[in-house]
């Protein structure tokens, strides 16, 4: 691993510990195995290494790739694949989520900026695919973008009720079925008849 990708480990392991406000750079580079002043040679800035952190550890790298995979599949099996693994992605970074909601209020200006950069860059992978599929005559018109906050916000409500506020506690989901009667519903309102 180089010294680059020991920074970033350890900073996603601090940040999902203390939270973005909690975590210091000189706990990341201590638990990194390097030098402070290491850290700040390949990050100018905590900030600028929060951002890499979601740039590598979330969900946009994994889209990214992801897209050019399923485009050669049916629509719906598609959506059931990009369903699964974003879940996969969330629940596998559960912690980070857990203590960035919980400050998220608290954060600088900066942090929004690039949190909210992130996730439009999410948006924006998935609305590219929904436009190629309008383009195909597949997909009836319609915002795109908005569309893709829509099918990746009923996921992220899923797997909020169920892994952050415990709603598994108390009601057991099926998740194959849950993914296919959501992305029935999607491809309902956004394929061409």
């Amino acid at each position: 691993m180089t010294t680059k990708e020991r920074a970033l480990a350890a900073a996603l392991r601090l940040f999902s510990a203390k939270g973005y406000l909690g975590a210091t750079t000189k706990e990341i580079s201590k638990s990194a195995g390097i030098a402070e002043v290491t850290l700040f040679r390949h990050f100018s800035s905590k900030e600028q290494l929060f951002e890499e952190v979601l740039n590598t550890y979330s969900f946009l790298p994994t889209i990214k790739s992801l897209i050019p995979e399923v485009e050669k599949l049916p629509y719906e099996e598609a959506l059931a694949v990009i369903a699964l693994r974003f879940l996969e992605t969330l629940k596998s970074r559960i912690e980070m989520i857990r203590i960035m909601q919980s400050e998220m209020s608290r954060y600088p200006e900066k942090i929004h900026k690039i949190y909210n950069s992130f996730i439009d860059g999410i948006i924006r992978t998935l609305a590219l695919y929904f436009e190629g599929l309008q383009e195909a005559g597949v997909l009836k018109e319609f915002d795109t973008e908005y569309a893709a906050r829509a099918f990746m916000g009923m996921f992220y409500s899923f797997f909020s009720a169920q892994e952050i506020l415990l709603g598994k506690k108390y009601r057991k989901a099926d998740l194959d079925l849950v993914i296919k009667e959501y992305v029935n519903i999607f491809a309902g309102g956004t394929l061409k008849k």
